[in-house]
């Protein structure tokens, strides 16, 4: 069986209809991921490539969990800013690396320009990042997890307070961690243990195991010297 099949896509832009590679089900199970929830796949079969469906008559790209509809006024600001210039190719067949970052890459000016979901945006950044760690391109992999970093605050701001979204908040903190910030990534990490209304005991146990992780690669006085470190054992 091969790993990648065909899906018929309408684009909400053109209401044309393309097709789009998916990788089957069978085929996505993660030989390893890494505490940010980055997989790590047989190259030829990665999911990840296949998250952004481009339209090749108009260029306009998105993911399966973006906007369904296109306003009239956002069209035209689509066409106006991007339309205008997309010369047809098509990225529905098999994808390589270098095709899949151009597809994160147009998604994520689509979104920009017709206002995408922030949850959305953030998750297309994020996985921007994951696409620079595999080339271990350190600094463009930390340029991008601060923009998802703070894509991910704000999608905690508008909504993360009222779901009590315990994956976004490790998520937040994982982020901080990753790009410097371990006090911050304290904070996060603390906020997930000891919120009592969060019950997901996966995101409880990784936030203690991600403040441990922090903890020994502290020196014994900025330990002794944090007004936090207490509160993930309460």
């Amino acid at each position: 069986m091969e790993p990648l099949y065909q899906s018929t896509i309408t684009c909400i832009c053109c209401e044309q209809s393309f097709q789009t590679s998916r990788v089957r089900s069978s085929f996505k199970k993660a030989l390893s991921r890494d505490s940010d929830f980055c997989g790590y796949y047989r190259e030829d079969v990665n999911p990840d490539y296949y998250v952004v469906r481009v339209c090749p008559k108009c260029g306009f790209a998105t993911t399966e969990n973006g906007i369904e509809q296109l306003a009239d006024a956002k069209r035209k600001q689509y066409y106006e800013q991007i339309g205008s210039h997309w010369k047809t190719r098509d990225y529905g067949g098999s994808r390589t690396p270098e095709q899949a970052m151009a597809c994160y890459k147009l998604a994520l000016l689509c979104g920009q320009v017709v206002g995408e979901k922030e949850r959305v945006v953030a998750g297309i950044l994020h996985h921007i990042a994951w696409l620079y760690r595999y080339t271990d391109n350190k600094e463009q992999e930390q340029r991008f997890l601060r923009f998802a970093l703070e894509a991910y605050v704000r999608v905690y701001e508008k909504e993360g307070v009222s779901l009590n979204n315990a994956k976004l908040m490790f998520l937040i903190g994982e982020l901080y961690r990753r790009v410097g910030e371990k006090g911050e990534a304290v904070r996060w990490f603390s906020r997930v243990v000891n919120d009592k209304r969060i019950t997901d005991a996966s995101m409880i146990r990784a936030s203690r195991e991600q403040w441990q992780l922090l903890r020994a690669e502290q020196s014994p006085e900025a330990y002794l010297n944090s007004s936090e470190h207490g509160e993930l054992y309460a």
